[in-house]
């Protein structure tokens, strides 16, 4: 998923700061919806958010378990917003847009010094 941050350079420093010592209910609060590992890349002023999760994970539904489960998570998500606008493609209202994957590599067979040497013989 994709969103951009306002062109606002102390804006961009304060969001990373946050994002450096995110608050730990909205940690634990991610974990219980479903969120097994999260990261956000940064490239200027578009971020990018991979996340990996458990099976049946509906975003929608889960993030709104995840804002409503605590007064911080949804502070936390209210202050983010603030920082955060919609990428060129997004639909009405929505911030984080979901991408179009293109391409995938697949994770090949791994070569270890043992085989290679079975090989080599």
């Amino acid at each position: 998923m994709a969103v951009d941050l306002k062109d606002d350079p102390p804006g961009i420093a304060e969001y990373r700061r946050h994002h450096r010592r995110i608050w730990p209910e909205v940690r634990d609060s991610l974990r219980r919806v479903g969120v097994r590992r999260m990261d956000i890349y940064q490239i200027e002023r578009r971020l990018v958010m991979v996340m990996d999760t458990r099976d049946g994970f509906d975003l929608r539904r889960s993030f709104a378990v995840h804002a409503a489960s605590h007064p911080r998570c949804a502070e936390w998500e209210e202050l983010m917003k603030t920082f955060q606008q919609a990428p060129p493609g997004a639909a009405p209202g929505r911030l984080w847009t979901p991408m179009v994957p293109i391409f995938h590599l697949e994770r090949g067979p791994r070569s270890s010094r043992k085989a290679r040497r079975r090989r080599s013989r």
